[in-house]
């Protein structure tokens, strides 16, 4: 079987240098087991087919903040990676996607550890920051040949009443940072380590109470920054940011479904992807790249095995990377966990959202699944 999943491997990248399609996991394993980055190759309709269990050196802590990208891949020329992060060894691992081999381990400085709630990651070609959510500092690693990274240096952040980072999200030399307390944040990422851009500030729904911004996405033009907040319903902000700053959120209430920790834009920005990371369902919205407006769309059926197998939905990736993305995979939070994959359709203004029969797809290598990635990455990231 080893060697049959190695030819296959191999024989995906020979044909023609034809790319290879993968959902990949942070498994997020703690202490007393290796911890694991799985691959799950893409095939004919969105079919998922674990392909190989990269064992990482490292741990994880089976948690943490939903908001957190726990794992970021990048596809730039002749340099294919992902990096996951791993809380509990306080590092980040670097992995080659054309040989699934461990190519690196890196290290903050010796304060910079995520132990308690994670390590949270953002990249662009250049650079890969790690939030370290132990001790409120963002860390600034140079991305090099072979996967690698080299430690620059950190800064000390925090939200307004003191929370905690979450999420973050690039866009050209613009960061977007999530604070736990409901306040949010950009920096200027131009020479590489994050400067703030003086534009801190109390989101307008986390006025209110019971609100908080966790996830984030940015527009392909960079004229939208787009929070997913944990909420007792499912709850979108919008800033515009097209002069460079954060201005105050537009408030969208989107249904009942609970809490909306982790989003996603479709590769057309035509769909808003929303995990119910507290709830049991994925709510897509329509939304206007001109004016940033969302409006409601369709939300999926209680997806198969909430409360029996897992308990918490996580991270999002997609299929494909054109359109609506055909399929969404999300990351299911049980011990062991899984990944659900919906079916995605829209025509005239209206979409559905169904569970395919495959679904859920076990990652039994995980005992708290929360973050999922794609390869080829969605072609916006990381701009």
């Amino acid at each position: 079987m080893a060697v049959l999943i190695a030819v296959l491997a191999a024989t995906a990248f020979a044909a023609g240098g034809t790319k290879s399609h993968y959902v990949i996991t942070n498994d997020d394993v703690p202490p007393q087991l290796i911890s694991t980055v799985s691959f799950y190759t893409v095939g004919t309709n969105g079919a998922l087919t674990l392909t190989d269990g990269v064992r990482t050196g490292g741990n994880g802590i089976a948690g943490g903040f939903f908001g957190e990208d726990r794992i970021q891949v990048l596809d730039a020329g002749k340099t294919q990676c992902v990096f996951a992060s791993e809380a509990s060894s306080s590092s980040v691992v670097g992995i080659d996607i054309q040989t699934l081999k461990v190519t690196s381990s890196t290290t903050g400085s010796s304060s910079d550890t995520g132990m308690t709630n994670g390590i949270g990651l953002a990249m662009n070609p250049h650079y890969l920051y790690a939030s370290y959510s132990d001790v409120n500092t963002i860390g600034t690693f140079l991305v090099k040949p072979g996967c690698k990274l080299k430690f620059v240096g950190d800064i000390t952040v925090g939200g307004l009443q003191g929370g905690t980072i979450d999420a973050m999200f690039l866009h050209g030399n613009m960061m977007v940072v999530t604070y736990t307390d409901g306040s949010i944040q950009s920096f200027n990422i131009s020479a590489g380590k994050p400067v703030s851009n003086g534009d801190e500030q109390n989101s307008t729904g986390s006025r209110g109470g019971n609100t908080y911004p966790s996830g984030v996405d940015i527009t392909e033009d960079g004229h939208f920054a787009i929070f997913g907040d944990i909420s007792i319903s499912t709850v979108i902000e919008v800033s515009d940011i097209s002069s460079g700053k954060l201005t105050p959120t537009v408030v969208y209430r989107l249904g009942s479904a609970i809490s909306s920790g982790n989003i996603m834009l479709s590769p057309d920005e035509s769909l808003l992807y929303i995990s119910n990371t507290q709830g049991d369902r994925i709510t897509a919205a329509f939304f206007d790249t001109t004016t940033g407006q969302l409006s409601k769309g369709c939300t999926s059926g209680t997806l198969k095995g909430y409360s029996k197998d897992w308990s918490y939905l996580g991270s999002l990736a997609l299929a494909d990377t054109h359109g609506t993305g055909g399929t969404v995979y999300v990351a299911e939070y049980g011990s062991p966990s899984s990944i659900g994959e919906i079916k995605v359709t829209s025509s005239g203004g209206t979409c559905t959202l169904k569970e395919t029969f495959r679904s859920p797809i076990a990652d039994s290598s995980s005992p708290g699944l929360l973050s999922i990635g794609m390869f080829p990455p969605r072609s916006f990231s990381q701009k």
